[in-house]
């Protein structure tokens, strides 16, 4: 009778799923160019929509090829405010409920990660290496009364070389028709700090 073998079951953890199917997420495997720029729009999609179907108020900025930052004024739920000690990340990611997946898989995705959220006048900021914890959460004084901002510096290693954020990138762009249950027309600043570099440069 031939025997065969079975090889342990084991639980594959939501950083190595995100890595091993980022198309899953982000419409776009790891070979492909366009990644950094769907993690992107991913992203600014999580932070523009509501829970009540409204539209938020959001900024983009795009630091580097592989780096950009989204600002919210998304506000945590009162079970949010409640638990602003994460559970489940053990991080301020955990701030977002996992119906919000983006900022979770777009930090899975990256080296860096710098998440600050802002609650009743008060800062709080943390950095993580992956989903990993690169210490604790810092207090500061809120520059407004509520929001979020994070950066996240995508892994080069991951992306390949030559692979960047999408150039002159517009908000329809990052947001347009496929919003069309929510067709009001949306706008908001896109600062890609590369072309104003070159702009300096050129001078």
């Amino acid at each position: 009778m031939e025997r065969f073998t079975v090889e342990p079951l084991r639980v594959v953890d939501f950083v190595e799923h995100v890595r091993r199917r980022p198309a899953g997420y982000f419409l776009a495997d790891q070979d492909s160019s366009e990644l950094p720029t769907e993690v992107l729009r991913a992203v600014a999609w999580d932070a523009l929509h509501r829970r009540d179907g409204r539209h938020g108020r959001i900024s983009v900025e795009i630091g580097s090829d592989l780096s950009f930052t989204v600002e919210s004024d998304q506000r945590p739920s009162a079970d949010e405010r409640e638990r602003l000690l994460p559970e489940f990340f053990g991080s301020l990611l955990d701030m977002f409920d996992m119906q919000r997946w983006a900022p979770s898989a777009a930090a899975a995705l990256s080296v860096r990660t710098v998440i600050e959220v802002w609650l009743d006048g008060h800062g709080y900021r943390q950095e993580l290496a992956g989903m990993d914890l690169t210490g604790p959460r810092e207090e500061f004084i809120a520059p407004k009364s509520f929001g979020t901002r994070t950066t996240f510096h995508l892994d080069p290693s991951f992306c390949g070389p030559g692979e960047a954020i999408a150039w002159a990138l517009r908000p329809e762009e990052l947001h347009g028709e496929t919003c069309k249950e929510h067709p009001s027309p949306t706008t908001f600043p896109i600062h890609d700090l590369r072309a104003e570099a070159e702009e300096s440069l050129s001078k």
